[in-house]
């Protein structure tokens, strides 16, 4: 993963150009389209960013400001880091003066309404907003069609609106479709489906009572809670099948 660098001295950050909240976000929904203002307000309580505040209050932010967002949301998206790390991450770049990579990301022209001149607009990530017809989610996952009826009998699949499928739902059917190359069937995989229902039981528990709040910040707190908790689970899993496989490998 390429990550920014930090500046040279804080006499070159002085003199970089301050921007604005907006003039931020558009800049970073240039490669991150799931973005908002209430994320960067959010980053910025957990103190992985510090813009500047005019004598009325408004936030400034600086050009290294934004590649420490760029880096968060990188790490984020690309990694699947908890805060706590990315936190970690960060206190070493303050004290070595060295961002984790070398390529510096650069800053774009970005038109007024967001849109960036002669860039297409980047695909949208694969999660919710993403919505793709049966035929396809069969092409792009790799499975057939009546795998796709097993995995929906089997709740691993859902669709939802009827006839439509999100990011979620083409990253299960190429996992499957992965897997069923060393021969598993959809029936094998009924235990993932049992366990995640009883780790989204615990994890709910947790960001219910923030999710409910009608703090946009109370809900993006919520939002990067289950992402952290999400994260976590999946290290823990990968780390007790990897223990229980050591017998079977002779190790």
């Amino acid at each position: 993963m390429n990550e920014p660098a930090a500046s040279t001295s804080p006499g070159a950050a002085r003199a970089q150009p301050l921007m604005s909240i907006g003039e931020v976000l558009a800049q970073l929904r240039v490669d991150f389209p799931d973005v908002t203002i209430s994320k960067l307000r959010f980053l910025e309580a957990e103190g992985l960013v510090e813009p500047q505040r005019t004598a009325s209050g408004y936030r400034k932010f600086s050009w290294d400001d934004v590649a420490r967002l760029r880096f968060v949301l990188t790490a984020q998206r690309d990694q699947y880091l908890p805060l706590r790390v990315i936190r970690e991450q960060l206190a070493q770049w303050d004290a070595t003066g060295e961002a984790p990579g070398r390529q510096r990301p650069t800053l774009v022209a970005v038109g007024p309404g967001g849109e960036v001149p002669g860039r297409e607009s980047p695909a949208p990530a694969e999660s919710s907003e993403v919505r793709l017809g049966r035929a396809d989610l069969v092409a792009r996952s790799g499975i057939d069609e009546s795998t796709l009826a097993e995995l929906e009998r089997l709740g691993l699949v859902v669709s939802d609106p009827p006839g439509w499928y999100d990011g979620d739902a083409l990253i299960i059917a190429r996992a499957v479709a992965g897997l069923a190359a060393y021969g598993f069937q959809p029936r094998h995989l009924r235990g993932y489906r049992t366990a995640a229902d009883r780790e989204v039981g615990l994890f709910a528990q947790l960001v219910a009572p923030l999710a409910r709040q009608s703090d946009p910040a109370a809900r993006a707190r919520a939002a990067e809670t289950a992402r952290e908790l999400v994260a976590l689970s999946q290290q823990l899993h990968a780390a007790l099948v990897r223990v229980g496989l050591r017998s079977t490998l002779g190790r």
